[in-house]
C-alpha cells in the first residue's frame, strides 16, 4: 500500500504489482490529508457506548499502528464531535453490531469521513479500557450473553472524559529488521507501543517518547532532508529546533529554503556528490541527534534517503520521518522538562 503523490507513483507500484503475476484486485482510494479519528464502540443493537475519542498525531496517511494516538482527542470541534458520535452510533445499528467494533474517521475541511469500519476488537481496546476505566471486554461479554448496556452503569454515547491526557506512541524494532525503510506510511511497522498519562498533553508526550526509547537531546545537532512539497512546513519545525539552541543542517534544497527564511543552516554534501563529506561521515561524527527525513520515493535500500535512515537507525539517533511528529517533540523540548521532572500518575485513581 502506498499514497501516490503523481502518476509516476501510480506507474511504478502498478509495474511492481503485475510483475508477480497475481490475479488480486486493486484498490485506489481519494487520499484526504485531514485529521484522522479512531473510535472504539460497544453496542447492543439498540444503544452504544464510546468510552473516548482517539486522535492521531500524525496526519491521515500514517497507519493507525504508527501514529501517536491522543485521548481525549485535543482539536476537535463539538459539531465534529458529534458528529461522530452519531456517525458511529448509525454504523453500529445498521451492521447490527453486538458487542465491539472500531471505526477510523478522517476530519478533512471541515467534514467527517469514515475510513473503515470493523466489527470487533482493535488494538486500541486496552488503551482506551485502561484510561477510562471502561472494561469494554467486560462488557461486550456481558452484551453477546444478552445483557443491556442501560443496565450496566455506564450510559450510553460518549462517556464523560477524563481530567488528565493519555498518549499512545508506538515502538519499533527497526534496528532488528536490516534494509527496511524507517518512514512511516500506510503500512504498519511498529512491533509495540507504550502509554504516558500526565495532566497535560507535552508531558504524557515526553512521557510516552521516553517509554517508547527515544533518547531526547535538548542540545546537539539535528539534521533536516524533506521533499520538496515538505519544503514551507519545515521552516516552522526548523525554527523551534533553532530557539533551543540545536545547531541545524540539511541537504542544498532544504538548507536554501530554510536559509532564504532566516533559519541558519549548515548545507551537507548528497551521499553521491562527495565521499567524504556527505551526510553519512556527519551521522558518523556523533554531532547529529535528531534525524528529520521525509522523501517522495522510499523502500529501496539504493537511495540516499534510506540509507540516512538506516544510518540513524545504526547510530540510535531519533529518526523522524512525520513532520507532525517532529513539530510534536519539537514542542515537548521546548517546555524545558527532562525525565526529572515527570510526575508519577497513580492510575487506579484516575
Amino acid at each position: 500500500m502506498i499514497i501516490a503523490h503523481s502518476d509516476q507513483d501510480v506507474v511504478e507500484y502498478m509495474t511492481r504489482i503485475t510483475r508477480q503475476n497475481l490475479e488480486n484486485p486493486v484498490l485506489i482510494d481519494e487520499y484526504m490529508m485531514g485529521i484522522e479519528v479512531e473510535v472504539d464502540a460497544i453496542c447492543d443493537g439498540d444503544n452504544y457506548l464510546i468510552p473516548g475519542i482517539m486522535e492521531h498525531i500524525e496526519r491521515a496517511g500514517v497507519h493507525s499502528g504508527d501514529s501517536i494516538s491522543v485521548y481525549p482527542a485535543q482539536n476537535l470541534s463539538q459539531k465534529t464531535k458529534a458528529t461522530i458520535i452519531d456517525y458511529t452510533g448509525r454504523l453500529a445499528r445498521e451492521l447490527k453490531v453486538i458487542g465491539l467494533m472500531n471505526v477510523q474517521y478522517v476530519v478533512y475541511n471541515g467534514e467527517v469521513y469514515v475510513i473503515e469500519v470493523n466489527p470487533r476488537s482493535s488494538r486500541t481496546i486496552p488503551y482506551i479500557s485502561k484510561v477510562t476505566n471502561v472494561p469494554m471486554v467486560d462488557i461486550a461479554t456481558r452484551i453477546m450473553l444478552g445483557e443491556k448496556l442501560v443496565d450496566m452503569g455506564y450510559g450510553t454515547g460518549l462517556y464523560p472524559d477524563g481530567d488528565y491526557i493519555a498518549v499512545k506512541v508506538p515502538v519499533f524494532s527497526f534496528e532488528k529488521l536490516h534494509d527496511v525503510d524507517t518512514q512511516l506510511g500506510p503500512e504498519m511497522k511498529s512491533t509495540g507501543e507504550v502509554l504516558g498519562i500526565a495532566k497535560t498533553f507535552e508531558e504524557a508526550l515526553l512521557k510516552g517518547l521516553l517509554a517508547a526509547g527515544n533518547k531526547l537531546k535538548s542540545t546537539g545537532g539535528v539534521f533536516i532532508s524533506v521533499r520538496d512539497a515538505d519544503k514551507q512546513e519545515i521552516i516552522e519545525i526548523a525554527e523551534k529546533f533553532e530557539q533551543l539552541g540545536f545547531d541545524l543542517y540539511a541537504t542544498a534544497g532544504t538548507a536554501n529554503t530554510l536559509n532564504k527564511n532566516m533559519v541558519a543552516t549548515n548545507v551537507v554534501r548528497k551521499i553521491g556528490d562527495d565521499n567524504e563529506n556527505n551526510i553519512i561521515p556527519l551521522l558518523d561524527s556523533g554531532k547529529i541527534d535528531y534525524v528529520i527525513s521525509t522523501s517522495a520515493k522510499g523502500r529501496m535500500p539504493a537511495r540516499d534517503s534510506v540509507k540516512i535512515r538506516r544510518k540513524a537507525v545504526e547510530h540510535g539517533i531519533v529518526c523522524l520521518t512525520s513532520l507532525d511528529t517532529a513539530n510534536a517533540m519539537a514542542d515537548v523540548l521546548l517546555t524545558g522538562k527532562n525525565v526529572n521532572d515527570i510526575h508519577l500518575v497513580d492510575i487506579t485513581k484516575i
